[in-house]
């Protein structure tokens, strides 16, 4: 019988998080990854929440983690909110598709509304999350500072309506800006792992590249 603990990181757990984040994340966007040098500098960054960083334990294993940023919404008139945004989440290879990630998630969007945020922002894939409750950003009216609405970007609300009637422009943390020079750097004082294609690099492409049109209405469901 499986038994399965969500607690906070801990320091004696950076270097295994790290570890799980580089196998889950390598080349799956692009020829190896940054997302693990991400979460080595995110932590020390003022807009990093360890409150909302969050382990999950498979018989005393760590196979998964979540870590949580502030970012902001700015609205019409300037006034500025303060909200979330996640990521990397990531579960081993091993244990994906399994409902491991999805427990993850759960768990920290009540932790997250108990701290008192209301919205979260996210990128990614869409058939990643919403069921989750994730909804495209043109439904709320959120984009992106170009005026953008891509659809890769999401966005979940904590508290009901708490975005309705506004547009809303978001900005992430300064530490999501990872340059790739960096990471690779870091990356090359790591075991060597071989950097290949996969085909969903292209797919990422695409999503990523793929934008809703600024006079398309979504419609209510």
């Amino acid at each position: 019988m499986e038994k399965i603990n969500i607690r906070n990181e801990r320091i004696q757990d950076y270097e295994t998080v790290e570890t799980i984040t580089r196998k889950a994340f390598y080349n799956l966007y692009v020829p190896g990854c940054v997302e693990h040098y991400l979460v080595h500098v995110m932590r020390e960054h003022e807009d990093f929440i360890p409150e909302l960083d969050f382990v999950l334990e498979l018989n005393g294993t760590i196979i998964g983690n979540i870590m949580y940023t502030k970012a902001r919404l700015t609205d019409e008139a300037g006034r500025t909110k303060e909200i979330l945004t996640f990521g990397p989440v990531c579960i081993l290879p091993a244990y994906q598709r399994m409902g491991y990630g999805k427990m993850l998630m759960e768990h920290t969007f009540q932790k997250a509304a108990e701290l008192g945020y209301d919205a979260i922002v996210i990128f990614g894939s869409p058939a990643n999350y919403v069921s989750r409750g994730f909804k495209s950003c043109k439904k709320y009216q959120v984009c992106t500072p170009d005026g953008k609405y891509p659809a890769a970007m999401m966005v979940k609300e904590l508290v009901a309506n708490t975005l309705l009637g506004h547009k809303w422009i978001y900005q992430d943390s300064p530490v999501m800006a990872v340059l790739e020079e960096d990471a690779k750097r870091y990356d090359d004082t790591l075991e060597k792992m071989e950097k290949k294609y996969q085909p969903s690099q292209d797919e990422f492409y695409i999503m990523s590249h793929s934008f809703l049109e600024e006079g398309e209405e979504m419609e209510e469901k």
